[in-house]
C-alpha cells in the first residue's frame, strides 16, 4: 500500500500524563482518529515492534493514506518508535510530519515548518538522532512559557487552566486542517495558514 506519510503524535502514554501540555500531539490524535471514523476510515495496525499505538487512516480532508503513530516510549525517546516505523514501511524522514508542543509559542498559536533547529525538545531531538536528519516537518502546538522560567519541567507535565486550554484545543482544530492543507497544497500554504490569527 501507498502511504502519504507518518504523522507522528508525540505525548507521554499512561493516564498520568493525560492532557497535560506536554500531551497536545496526542490530544490532536485522538481528534484526527475520531474526525476520519466519521469521514473516512480507521484501521488499527499492530503497533507492538515499533513501541507505538499505530493506525492506517484514509480521510478525504488527508488527500490520501497515511500513518498515524502515538509513541509509548515516553517523549525523550520518541525516536524508538518513529524511525523503526519509517524504516518498516520504506518512508524517508521527509515524508515525517511530527506534532508537538512548543514552549516558545504562546498558548494556542501553531507553526508548521521543514527542518531546522530541534529548540530543546526532547521528543524532537529524539527522533533526529534516529534518524540522523532533522528534515522532516513539524506541525507546532503553542503552550507558551512558564511564569518563572526555573519551572518548565512542572509546566509541560502539568494541565493547562480553562483559559489555556480553550486556546490549545482551538490551535488543535487549526492543527488539523493546517494538516490538511498542506497534504493538498503543501509546505508554503500549511506555513501561511497555521500563522493566520
Amino acid at each position: 500500500m501507498e502511504y502519504k506519510g507518518v504523522i507522528a503524535a508525540l505525548g507521554n502514554p499512561g493516564p498520568k500524563y493525560r492532557d497535560t501540555r506536554h500531551n497536545c500531539g496526542f490530544m490532536l490524535a485522538e481528534k484526527l482518529l475520531g474526525e476520519a471514523r466519521e469521514e473516512g476510515s480507521v484501521e488499527e495496525i499492530n503497533g507492538k515492534k515499533f513501541n507505538c499505538l499505530l493506525w492506517r487512516v484514509v480521510s478525504p480532508d488527508l488527500d490520501g493514506t497515511w500513518l498515524l503513530a502515538e509513541p509509548q516510549t515516553f517523549m525523550k525517546e520518541s525516536g524508538r518508535a518513529v524511525q523503526p516505523a519509517l524504516a518498516w514501511f520504506n518512508l524517508k524522514p521527509s515524508q515525517l510530519v511530527v506534532v508537538q508542543d512548543e514552549l516558545d509559542i504562546p498558548a494556542g498559536a501553531l507553526r508548521f515548518k521543514f527542518g531546522g533547529g530541534l529548540a530543546g525538545h526532547n521528543g524532537l531531538s529524539s527522533i533526529a538522532a534516529c534518524l540522523g536528519s532533522a528534515d522532516f516537518y513539524r506541525l507546532r502546538i503553542g503552550i507558551g512559557r512558564p511564569p518563572h522560567k526555573t519551572d518548565v519541567i512542572n509546566w509541560v507535565l502539568s494541565r493547562p487552566d480553562a483559559e489555556d486550554r480553550e486556546k490549545i484545543d482551538s490551535a488543535i482544530d487549526k492543527g488539523l486542517e493546517t494538516l490538511s492543507i498542506f497534504s493538498r497544497e503543501g509546505l508554503k500554504a500549511a506555513e501561511l495558514y497555521a500563522k493566520k490569527g
